[in-house]
């Protein structure tokens, strides 16, 4: 079993350290803010992958949005098969991520390899197009 000896540092704290330990390479960078685990023979390892997903969120640029699991707890992969009786299911998990509701409507327009859908704005009288999605 494995043991994270240090809490990894998190937010503003993890790129002040990145940013002080800057003369350093990534590894020791990495250990240094706590992404590393101690194992058997009191082996270190450095959790880079960890670390750079890290740095990233501190950024403001989250490589796995939270809470965008579907009820089944994969993540979403943008991608959709046809299913046997035709269909094309989009899913609720990016419905939701959109913020659409039960009754929103969209226009579908066709192209050589790809469909557009549309949404239709349900506040005014006709169809305006407010949004447009590749699939």
């Amino acid at each position: 079993m494995t043991e994270t000896v240090t809490a990894p540092l998190t937010g503003k704290a993890l790129l002040q350290k990145v940013k002080e330990l800057s003369h350093l390479p990534r590894r020791e960078k990495a250990r240094r803010c706590g992404y590393y685990t101690v194992g058997k023979n009191n082996q270190t390892r450095v959790n880079l992958a960890d670390f750079f997903e890290a740095v990233l969120a501190a950024k403001g640029t989250p490589l796995s949005a939270e809470g965008t699991k579907d009820g089944r707890g994969r993540e979403p992969t943008y991608r959709v098969s046809v299913h046997k009786n035709g269909q094309i299911v989009i899913g609720a998990t990016y419905t939701e991520k959109m913020g659409l509701k039960p009754g929103d409507e969209f226009e579908i327009k066709l192209g050589y390899k790809h469909i557009h859908l549309i949404q239709i704005d349900s506040d005014r009288n006709g169809s305006v197009e407010t949004d447009e999605e590749d699939f």
